[in-house]
């Protein structure tokens, strides 16, 4: 039997090796792929400086990347490789690999809203007028980009929870009282878990009209197929259900200003490249899922739903909401906190309205 390798031995990239496998029981693929490539930067940087066992990492190591970090990322993104390195650095410190208190040095920069704000999210404007374009348009109507931003802006889901989607997991109560919605479930048996596991399953609303675009779409463009475990995807593709990187090109294709008329790039969408499907994501105003899902968090919450409400709706918590999605105008902010004060003064007007049932005794 060889000897055990003493955790302090342990080579940068076997550690962070043996981090991921860990990681892997209680995070989704995604995560876990997203944290990969952050500590391979970092390894990376380590073989630059010589730095070969984990045991040898110092605060000062530490320090030393962050300073180079912060000097070619955006603070958003330094956020999370700080993030990332420091429940790395946690991890370390379980397993007796370094030094007590190493995962304090890992600083994390305070970003301000400013910072952390995107101008690239899909806006309020845009996506109205793209969703008013495709319900009154004669071609596009329920078509796959239409359905896909339909749902993207009305549930503010993430791309792998829309591409989860099966037609059982759709209830449309088409005119009448009820409400409809679509049930969000986590089957990672058959290759489609939710981010936050079973906790992430929910029934999130949808308007009318969103539903019946997804009822024209079931009975019309859909392709009627099964994926590879038997299921019938709702939003599916020739072959079944699409691959992640399918439904991220098909976001990119439906966001395109020029879908609805008009380009502000001053290009002729007839002869444009960018309409070609290998350079979709090529369009400066074209959009990613992710960038659905801020805005739509951001326009829910400006609409008035308390931030608990849309936290249940899009499956984050508050807090994460208010630090990562909510990009609204400081008018929007002021707004907002009116509306706030407003509806607290009718709970003020109702208390005293009841204060003469109050029976006062000496």
């Amino acid at each position: 039997m060889s000897p055990r390798t003493e955790p302090r031995e342990l080579s940068i990239r076997d550690a962070i090796k043996r981090y991921l496998r860990r990681r892997q029981a209680d995070a989704t693929k995604s995560s876990v792929k997203s944290w990969k490539y952050r500590l391979k930067l970092f390894a990376e940087w380590c073989d630059g400086i010589g730095l070969e066992r984990i045991g040898d990492l110092r605060g000062y190591d530490i320090d030393e990347y962050f300073e180079l970090r912060s000097a070619t990322v955006a603070p958003a993104t330094l956020e999370g490789e700080m993030w990332t390195l420091r429940m790395f650095a946690e991890y370390l410190e379980q397993i007796e690999a370094v030094d007590r208190g190493l995962s304090e040095s890992v600083r994390i920069p305070d970003i301000s809203p400013e910072d952390r704000a995107d101008e690239t999210s899909l806006t309020t404007p845009a996506a109205l007028r793209l969703i008013e374009h495709f319900r009154n348009s004669k071609e596009d109507r329920a078509s796959r980009y239409h359905v896909f931003i339909e749902l993207a802006w009305y549930t503010g889901a993430r791309q792998g929870a829309l591409r989860a989607l099966d037609i059982r997991d759709v209830v449309l109560n088409l005119d009448s009282d009820q409400s409809s919605w679509v049930e969000f479930r986590h089957r990672p048996e058959t290759e489609t878990p939710l981010k936050n596991n079973r906790q992430g399953e929910r029934p999130v609303g949808i308007p009318d009209e969103t539903a019946r675009v997804v009822s024209e779409y079931i009975d019309g463009d859909r392709y009627d197929v099964h994926d590879d475990n038997g299921r019938q995807p709702l939003i599916s593709s020739i072959r079944g259900r699409p691959h992640e990187n399918t439904v991220r090109v098909w976001c990119y294709g439906a966001t395109q200003p020029c879908v609805a008329g008009g380009c502000p790039h001053d290009r002729d969408p007839g002869i444009c490249e960018w309409r070609e499907h290998k350079h979709l994501s090529k369009c400066p105003s074209s959009r990613s899922p992710h960038k659905i899902r801020t805005g739509s968090i951001t326009w829910q919450l400006n609409e008035g739903l308390p931030p608990e409400v849309v936290a249940e709706r899009v499956d984050a918590t508050v807090k994460t909401i208010e630090t990562h999605y909510d990009w609204a105008s400081q008018e929007d902010r002021w707004r907002r906190y009116r509306d706030r004060m407003e509806k607290r003064q009718d709970y003020v007007d109702q208390l005293a309205e009841n204060e003469g049932h109050i029976n006062v005794r000496d």
